[in-house]
C-alpha cells in the first residue's frame, strides 16, 4: 500500500494531497511546511511528486511563494487538468481571516504561472468571515464549480461554501459567482467536532459526490461523504465516517484526514488522503479505492490485497 511522505524538511511530512493524470504520469500537489531554520521567506509551501503507478512517488520540485500575497505561505492544493494544461487552485496560508483562493496554470506540471488577479476568490456576506481555504473544483452543468471551506463570523466553525466560473473564463477575480448564501454543509453530526473542511467532489449519474473530512486536524479527522444533485445542496449519504481513522497502534491512528477524490482514465476511483500516529509531528499521503454500490450512487471501501 502506498505511503508517500515529502522530506525536504528533515523528517517526514506531507499533508493536502491532489492528483491528476497528465502526459502519461500520475502528478501529486500536497502540502509541505516551513523549514523553520530562518530563511526568510520561509512559508508553508506545495510539494510536486510523480508516479507512473500510484504507488511510487518520486519528488520533483516544490511551488513556494513568488509575490507578496504569497508571503506567509501557499498550501493545500486542488488540481484540474483543462485543456491540456494543469490548473492548480490554492490557498494562501497565515493570513486566517484574509487567507484565500489562487489560481495558477502549468503546462508541465512543474512550472506554474500565477493568474495576474490573484487571489481570485474569497466569500462575502454575513454566515462567514472572509477566508476561503481547501479549494476543490470540478465541471459540472457547464461550469467550474470551486468548493472551499470557510468559517463562521467569529472564526470557530469550519464549513463549506461553493463558487462557479464560466469554463471559458480565466478563473481570475472577476470570473467567479458565489453559488450560495450560507453553508453548503457544516458540522452536525458527534464525530464532525467543530469542522467540516477540504471537499473532494467526483461526478458519478450526474449527481456530484463530496467526499469531505469532519473535525479538526487529530481530533481525529476522519472522511464522510455527502450527494447534490446541483452541486449546491447536499445530503449526507453516512451518520458515521466512511473512512476512520486506523486502530491504535497503525499508521493512521491519530487521523484519516483531508481527502481528494482521483478518477482515473479507466473510471477506477482512487480516495487520497492524509494520516499520522503522532497527533501531527509526521505526515503521510495514501489512498483506498473507492467502489460504487447501488447502481453507482453508494460509494464503499474496497479492502486492500
Amino acid at each position: 500500500m502506498m505511503y508517500y511522505a515529502d522530506h525536504s524538511r528533515g523528517k517526514p511530512y506531507a499533508k493536502d494531497p491532489a492528483v491528476v493524470k497528465f502526459k502519461g504520469k500520475y502528478w501529486m500537489y500536497y502540502s509541505i511546511p516551513s523549514y523553520e531554520d530562518g530563511r526568510q521567506p520561509d512559508g508553508w509551501g506545495i510539494g510536486i511528486a510523480v508516479s507512473d503507478d500510484l504507488e511510487q512517488w518520486e519528488r520533483v520540485g516544490e511551488m513556494t511563494a513568488q509575490h507578496p500575497y504569497e508571503i506567509n505561505g501557499i498550501c493545500a492544493p486542488g488540481a484540474i487538468v483543462l485543456n491540456g494544461s494543469i490548473h492548480l487552485f490554492y490557498q494562501t496560508y497565515g493570513n486566517f481571516p484574509k487567507d484565500a483562493i489562487c489560481h495558477a496554470v502549468s503546462e508541465d506540471g512543474l512550472h506554474f504561472e500565477r493568474n495576474k488577479s490573484n487571489p481570485v476568490f474569497s466569500p462575502t456576506g454575513e454566515w462567514n468571515n472572509g477566508r476561503a481555504i481547501d479549494a476543490d473544483v470540478i465541471i459540472h452543468q457547464d461550469k467550474l464549480f470551486l468548493y472551499f471551506a470557510t468559517r463562521d463570523p467569529k472564526g470557530e466553525i469550519q464549513m463549506q461554501g461553493v463558487a462557479t466560473a464560466p469554463l471559458d473564463s480565466d478563473f481570475g477575480a472577476g470570473a467567479w459567482t458565489q453559488a450560495c448564501d450560507q453553508s453548503i454543509l457544516k458540522p452536525e453530526l458527534p464525530w464532525e467536532g467543530q469542522c467540516i473542511e477540504a471537499a473532494a467532489t467526483c461526478k458519478r449519474n450526474g449527481k456530484v459526490f463530496m467526499f469531505y473530512a469532519g473535525a479538526y486536524n487529530n481530533w481525529p479527522q476522519q472522511i464522510g461523504c455527502a450527494v447534490s444533485e446541483d452541486g449546491v445542496h447536499f445530503q449526507r449519504l453516512f451518520s458515521e465516517p466512511l473512512l476512520p481513522n486506523g486502530e491504535p497502534g497503525s499508521w493512521n491512528s491519530s487521523e484519516s484526514g483531508h481527502p481528494y477524490l482521483f478518477e482515473d482514465e479507466d473510471q477506477r476511483t482512487y480516495l487520497f488522503f492524509q494520516g499520522n500516529n503522532d497527533n501531527g509531528e509526521t505526515w503521510y499521503l495514501s489512498y483506498v479505492e473507492i467502489g460504487w454500490e447501488a447502481d453507482g450512487n453508494i460509494p464503499v471501501i474496497i479492502p486492500p490485497l
